[in-house]
């Protein structure tokens, strides 16, 4: 049975850093991202990193970029997002989720998400 299990989640100011884990069981896949959803908000990618090319490519959305850098070892089944300079604007719910195949914006298999709260 697949599960993904996200952590690292939590309530910090503005301009803290803070870092969420992803481990995965039950199978390997090639890529892994993250998204995240807002109060009242539908959810929005944040970043995935792509091992189907045989590296790690990371892709990011525009708004973090600069700010996060996504990590993972596919070997491991393990992920991570690096948030530095946090914004209350990335106050959200934090998803895991994963595919087979190269990078795209659709999923598969979803973690029960994390929650990160920015303070200003």
């Amino acid at each position: 049975q697949v599960q993904l299990v996200e952590s690292g989640g939590g309530l910090v100011q503005a301009g803290d850093s803070l870092r969420l884990s992803c481990a995965a069981s039950g199978r390997t896949f090639s890529t892994m991202g993250w998204f995240r959803q807002a109060p009242g908000k539908e959810r929005e990618f944040v970043a995935a990193i792509s091992w189907s090319g045989g590296g790690g490519a990371s892709y990011y959305a525009g708004s973090v970029k600069g700010r996060f850098t996504i990590s993972g070892d596919n070997v491991n089944n393990t992920m991570y997002l690096q948030m530095n300079r946090l914004k209350p604007e990335d106050t959200a719910v934090y998803y895991c989720a994963a595919r087979d195949g190269q990078f795209r914006y659709d999923y598969d298999y979803w973690g029960q998400g994390t929650q990160v709260t920015v303070s200003s």
